[in-house]
């Protein structure tokens, strides 16, 4: 069983993404939080393999510092918005799925992250074309005697405030 929590702050959309998730028996919602205190009281009760994360949210939170702590706690998230970064985060996200998104969007979706966590290639990959894969994204290796930047996570940390 996939264990999945949800982090959107509309509460129609959140409301609309537990029953799509939910309609496979496969899955389970653990909770649903609509900022960055409220998804870490929900990991707290429940822990998730998997997030689906909007990268704006309430009170002032944002994806962003969400996707950081619970990625320090080991749980992948996957960004759900309707403006996707413009560069690839592979140590923040599994990906992101923009919105909007249909009902087979979410299916796939899910089925391509639940690929992912458990090391399972597809030989057919079905993935929806609102989906961008970050584990996909290759980097090249810095050169030789170039200085290695620090991985994205901590680079972001300092600007969402996350402590």
């Amino acid at each position: 069983m996939l264990k999945i929590l949800i982090v959107e702050d509309e509460p129609l959309l959140a409301s609309t993404l537990r029953h799509l998730v939910e309609l496979n028996p496969f899955y389970q919602v653990t909770g649903v939080a609509d900022d960055l205190a409220s998804a870490m009281e929900a990991v707290e009760e429940r822990r998730p393999d998997l997030a689906l994360v909007d990268l704006q949210l309430a009170r002032g939170s944002t994806g962003f510092s969400v996707a950081v702590k619970l990625g320090e706690l080991g749980v992948h998230c996957l960004f759900t918005t309707g403006k996707a970064p413009s560069f690839p985060m592979p140590d923040l996200a599994l990906g992101c799925l923009m919105k909007p998104y249909t009902e087979e969007d979410i299916v796939r979706t899910l089925k391509t992250a639940e690929d992912i966590l458990r090391g399972r290639e597809r030989l057919r990959p079905s993935r929806p074309e609102n989906l961008t894969l970050y584990t996909e994204a290759v980097e090249a290796p810095p050169p030789a005697n170039e200085a290695v930047a620090p991985p994205l996570r901590s680079r972001v940390a300092g600007w969402w405030n996350v402590s």
